[in-house]
């Protein structure tokens, strides 16, 4: 056998009311940042007496609403909850007091809080008044759900993901700049899941020149991500979709000083504009790690994209890749020059999960661990316009 394999925590049924959890939770997925999305069951008997999910920041947390539908029955039941409940007061009371309150006589837990707030405090005020506690129980499920919110707790900053779509031979558009579509409309469809799952997505002024995105998401009643534009020069058209800000907002960073006029434009259609010194990958993460972003999705142009995984911005890649090909060699790549000169300086990605999509294939990894607490190692490359 091999040692490395870690027996896994709980029983059937455990795992199994985990899993429900964890689909609760992922009903408020892109509305609750900066808070972590969190399910809870309530168990009586082995049935189901009452569950729910913490729907948005200052709203109750997902255990008192489980409570309040199991009502009377809570009392002596088991509760799952993906996330250790909470011990401190915040915009809500403590969740071990509601729990404790209730009378109840176990509870399971996903993972432990990596809220400093937290920490293992609310596993401990719970056993410390008698309650069975379980942690640990399809925790690799629960941590990825939340790799967001873990990532911000744990580098205070937001959790970048680079999405990108290429062909077979390794281009996003045309010589002549022209992209659409690469890929099938079922991995278009997946991208608009990942654009609920981000708080804010991420172009640059090319982008905007080139494809003019509207950037939303066609799914009814879905939340819509911050739309954020980064440019130097501010060099931009005046009609691009992205200046429509009655529904879903639009967030343009660029340099101290640059093109009052257009400044003046976009301000008065509504958009927001924020002048960085200097303008980078790192800043931009910075103010939306303060606006309380969670998850930032990267959908760039190469040069911007290489600047992002230099400065250590992106920790994720989602790789689209369509059996097309379309030659050229000056058609552009999905990420620029990152001043490797070497294969052995290439990054490798870890964890690796590969499927199809239609006919595309979806590659997703994780930038190394290791790069986080360098910032990331290469050179940075100029940021486009």
């Amino acid at each position: 056998m091999d040692s490395k394999i870690e027996p896994r925590v709980g029983n059937a049924f455990d795992r199994e009311m985990m899993q429900r959890c964890l689909t609760l939770a992922r009903r408020a997925l892109g509305r609750t940042a900066p808070n972590p999305l969190v399910g809870a069951v309530v168990v009586q008997d082995g049935e189901i007496v009452g569950e729910g999910f913490h729907p948005g920041a200052g709203q109750p947390h997902a255990e008192v609403f489980a409570l309040k539908a199991a009502g009377d029955r809570a009392l002596g039941s088991t509760v799952y909850v993906s996330l250790e409940p909470c011990n401190h007061y915040g915009r809500t009371p403590p969740c071990t007091e509601a729990l404790i309150a209730a009378g109840v006589a176990k509870v399971v837990v996903g993972m432990v809080d990596p809220n400093p707030l937290v920490a293992g405090g609310g596993v401990a005020r719970l056993r410390s008044a008698g309650i069975e506690v379980v942690v640990g129980v399809e925790e690799a499920d629960c941590r990825q759900l939340n790799e967001g919110f873990i990532h911000r707790m744990v580098y205070q900053r937001p959790f970048g993901i680079l999405k990108y779509a290429m062909t077979l031979d390794g281009k996003i558009a045309t010589t002549s700049g022209h992209s659409a579509w690469i890929t099938n409309p079922a991995a278009r469809e997946e991208v608009q899941q990942l654009r609920i799952a981000c708080d804010a997505i991420i172009v640059g002024g090319n982008t905007v020149r080139v494809d003019n995105p509207r950037l939303t998401i066609r799914q009814t009643n879905a939340p819509n991500p911050l739309r954020v534009v980064m440019s130097r020069t501010l060099d931009l058209p005046t009609t691009a979709h992205l200046w429509q800000t009655d529904a879903v907002p639009t967030l343009v960073m660029t340099q101290v000083g640059a093109n009052p006029e257009m400044q003046k434009l976009l301000s008065d259609r509504g958009v927001e504009i924020l002048e960085l010194d200097p303008l980078t990958p790192t800043a931009a993460m910075t103010h939306l790690y303060q606006r309380g972003c969670l998850s930032v999705l990267w959908e760039c142009g190469g040069t911007l994209a290489a600047e992002a995984i230099a400065q250590g911005a992106v920790q994720k890649i989602f790789a689209f890749i369509a059996p097309k090909i379309i030659g050229g060699s000056t058609a552009p790549t999905p990420v620029g020059d990152l001043g490797f000169t070497q294969m052995t300086q290439a990054i490798t990605l870890e964890r690796v999960q590969w499927r199809t999509v239609g006919s595309d294939c979806l590659i997703e990894g994780y930038l190394p661990e290791s790069r986080e607490a360098a910032g990331g190692e290469a050179s940075s490359p100029t940021l486009a316009a």
